[in-house]
């Protein structure tokens, strides 16, 4: 309910104020510019989200694969974006972006600027670096699940197709879910370096409120807010997932009320 009453006060903010009704955090108008930045946020954050288990799904099968080829690329992969921060990412893509696409349209009678979507951009850099992680989690999830499951599958009559997706991905999901729900909190987070490069999201507009209204701390501490709140839900949906893809804890847990009820 709090998290809620954070979203509704910011963005009610100027309609309490006519109402006399005091604020601790007094955003003076701003609080709306807010809220549509954390629609950014979550945007990106989502977007970053899907492409990344994509890469960390392509990635671990590849680390895992017979072909050395394909695992020394997955792992050039994960050792070189887990080496560069972020925030270098972000600015070598939206940077390096432009100058590769100047030179490509170049060959084209193109002389201008090419500008790159700071949008873009993000999610390219956070659903790598995103991907390079997930990467590992995946593969140490393959790796736990016992070899005898798949040969037992195969000795019924299921092909190669229904085995990974009957029974290896989804005991996958189970196990590697606390990883990359973590990792996901990680990405949330990290959405806030891709202000950097002009995306407008919950910490440039709160960078930009607090430059014109001379408060950086109540713009800071409500961009916090903010931060907190979107992490609060994540967490209780990650907590709902792996109680939906856990059946023995529900099960017992259903046994440990009928014991508790007699």
């Amino acid at each position: 309910n709090w998290v809620l009453s954070i979203f509704w006060v910011i963005g009610q903010q100027t309609e309490l104020k006519r109402q006399g009704i005091d604020i601790v955090l007094d955003l003076q108008g701003f609080g709306q510019l807010l809220l549509s930045g954390t629609w950014v946020t979550i945007k990106l954050a989502l977007t970053s989200l899907v492409i990344g288990l994509i890469l960390g799904l392509l990635g671990a099968t590849a680390k895992m694969s017979r072909f050395k080829v394909l695992n020394a690329i997955a792992t050039a992969y994960t050792t070189i974006i887990r080496g560069i921060p972020e925030l270098l990412s972000v600015m070598f893509i939206y940077f390096g972006g432009s100058m590769l696409m100047g030179l490509i349209l170049s060959q084209f009678g193109h002389t201008g600027y090419v500008d790159v979507s700071p949008f873009w951009a993000g999610v390219t850099a956070l659903s790598v670096a995103f991907g390079a992680y997930a990467t590992e989690t995946f593969r140490m999830a393959f790796q736990e699940i016992p070899k005898g499951q798949a040969e037992a599958a195969q000795a019924i009559g299921m092909k190669k197709f229904q085995i990974l997706w009957r029974v290896t991905l989804p005991q996958v999901w189970r196990i590697a879910l606390p990883g990359l729900g973590n990792l996901f909190l990680v990405l949330l987070k990290d959405t806030a370096l891709v202000s950097v490069v002009g995306l407008e999201d919950i910490m440039r507009h709160a960078k930009t409120a607090a430059t014109s209204t001379q408060s950086p701390f109540t713009f800071y501490m409500a961009a916090a807010l903010l931060y907190l709140s979107l992490t609060v839900i994540i967490t209780g949906v990650i907590m709902w997932l792996e109680w939906v893809n856990n059946p023995a804890e529900r099960y017992a847990k259903r046994l440990q009320k009928i014991g508790m009820a007699k």
